[in-house]
């Protein structure tokens, strides 16, 4: 063969090379679009759920071993891929014991009417970087707290979120009041009818007092804590609400989040906390 005759061949051969099209494997459809939208929207609410709880280290170390097994799967690394999936599928079962409670509140607010109309706005907020403003009035809600914590007279404010309150209203109630300070407290006062157990806030409304909790059972409740605070943990355990809880011995302000005591230096630091979880 001659060199002029290789140099032809190799020139064909770099132009058909040229002409293909790298991209041409690719076969991107609308169903593929609405496929990686339905899956960012569930992996957000997931993320919502379990934000702010210990859960969200393991949901994270999660999305890092899926990650590496499709990874592995496509580099056709197969014992290494073939390991990591039998602890994926294994895993499944682990999973939903460890994340039972959220799995529950997921249902809770997925079931919730307004699951979509929420999340939706939410996960489309394009406009400017700041949270939309909360409509409870918080200041009330921790004046009225303040005051009634120097009195030492108990009280216990549940703030409805995304998760539906009604199922419990009928064990108490109903109302249709805008929060305040004053208000709140003549609720919440000794010789009020209507003090004992929980008052809910929907949006900037008192809906229903004298609401029966359900009640923790966790085993890990410090003993100074009465049944006021049991019933907040046993509310954030089933819904996504948060919680301000009064004690009437030690004159203490709680706040309760995702079956947890959330800690805070101030009223102004506490008014944050709970306008961001609102926002959220």
């Amino acid at each position: 063969m001659s060199v002029l005759h290789y140099l032809k061949i190799c020139n064909f051969q770099l132009n058909q090379i040229s002409t293909v099209n790298p991209f041409e494997f690719i076969d991107f459809k609308i169903t593929d679009a609405l496929d990686i939208l339905l899956v960012a929207l569930l992996l957000y609410n997931i993320y919502r759920i379990v934000k702010g709880t210990v859960a969200i280290n393991i949901f994270l170390g999660l999305v890092i071993v899926w990650t590496f097994w499709n990874v592995t799967k496509l580099l056709e690394m197969k014992m290494i891929s073939s390991l990591v999936g039998g602890f994926m599928q294994v895993g499944f079962i682990v999973l939903v014991v460890v994340f039972q409670q959220e799995i529950r509140k997921f249902l809770l607010v997925l079931g919730s009417g307004k699951f979509s109309t929420k999340t939706m706005s939410r996960f489309f907020r394009f406009y400017g970087n700041k949270p939309a403003e909360p409509e409870v009035n918080v200041e009330a809600l921790i004046t009225a707290c303040k005051h009634l914590s120097q009195q030492r007279l108990g009280a216990l404010i549940v703030i409805e979120r995304n998760s539906s309150l009604e199922f419990l209203k009928a064990s108490g109630d109903r109302m249709n009041i805008e929060i305040n300070a004053p208000i709140l407290e003549s609720i919440f006062y000794k010789n009020s009818p209507l003090h004992d157990g929980a008052a809910i806030i929907q949006g900037n409304r008192i809906t229903a007092t004298r609401v029966i909790l359900p009640v923790s059972n966790a085993s890990d409740i410090p003993a100074h804590y009465g049944l006021r605070h049991k019933a907040a943990l046993g509310i954030t355990e089933n819904t996504d609400a948060i919680c301000l809880v009064v004690s009437e011995e030690r004159g203490e302000i709680a706040y309760v989040r995702n079956r947890s005591f959330i800690n805070f230096d101030s009223d102004q630091v506490l008014a944050a906390k709970i306008k961001r979880d609102l926002a959220s």
